[in-house]
């Protein structure tokens, strides 16, 4: 590590004035920025911890709507959200990750391979900041790229309670990072298909994969559809036609656990 100011504000509006500071970063859990800081691939002048600000704590539903501080864990959440997301929270790295980790320092990182992005473009999500709403569906713009802007903070998430979901992840067993993560969730008005974990421009909906799930909920609704593997992501882990083929065995997993 090298030397570095700390300072832990108790409110969002200090939070955000520490964050106008030259060269200050803001520090969620930690579990992506330390890292990144022991290998010197970042290297602020000032961290910013959000851990101490009672605001940004706490999960909620009311009126069909889930409500999750900022600075939630990733445990909080599998505690007190709603059931599909519970259970993704529960199975995100180990129990030291999912104890420091928080929704909304995975969601400000957005790193491809990352759960909660699936989640939040299924579920019909609002990031509020401190600044502004973001629809979710506007909020993710490609790998580790988000709509916020300079020093804005994600105070909360709101997310729509559906009919049904599940998520169905092929997770890479070092790391439990998604190889592929498929959330589906079932409205009155329709159905939501994220996908995590695939793509190189991100987390993404599969709009084949919905309409043909309007039209008939069922995995067979899904036989004749195949993703381009062109822009799939390709590594060690697995080939483009790999994680293409797997988006739909895990799109087909999910529809058949909501059924």
């Amino acid at each position: 590590m090298y030397n570095f100011e700390f300072e832990k504000p108790a409110t969002v509006a200090d939070a955000v004035a520490a964050l106008g500071m030259e060269e200050a970063q803001a520090l969620g859990g930690g579990q992506t920025l330390i890292p990144t800081l022991k290998q010197r691939l970042a290297m602020p002048s000032k961290l910013v911890s959000l851990s101490g600000i009672a605001e940004m704590k706490g999960v909620s539903i009311a009126d069909g709507v889930l409500t999750i501080g900022g600075g939630a864990t990733h445990a909080e959440v599998a505690a007190d959200a709603c059931k599909p997301l519970a259970a993704l929270a529960g199975k995100i790295g180990d129990p030291a990750v999912r104890n420091r980790g928080t929704i909304g320092g995975s969601l400000a990182n957005n790193d491809p391979s990352a759960d909660y992005p699936a989640a939040m473009l299924a579920l019909k999500s609002t990031i509020v900041t401190n600044a502004r709403e973001i629809a979710g569906d506007d909020y993710f713009q490609g790998m580790f790229t988000t709509a916020l802007e300079e020093g804005e903070i994600i105070t909360s998430v709101r997310c729509v309670v559906p009919d049904a979901a599940n998520y169905q992840k092929f997770e890479q067993p070092a790391s439990r990072f998604a190889l592929v993560g498929v959330f589906v969730a079932k409205y009155a008005d329709g159905v939501r298909v994220a996908v995590t974990g695939a793509s190189e421009e991100g987390v993404f909906r599969w709009s084949e994969a919905e309409a043909a799930l309007n039209h008939d909920f069922r995995t067979d609704a899904l036989m004749d559809l195949n993703l381009n593997p062109a822009n799939m992501i390709g590594d060690l882990h697995g080939t483009k036609e790999y994680r293409a083929h797997l988006v739909k065995v895990m799109t087909k997993r999910a529809v058949a656990a909501i059924l």
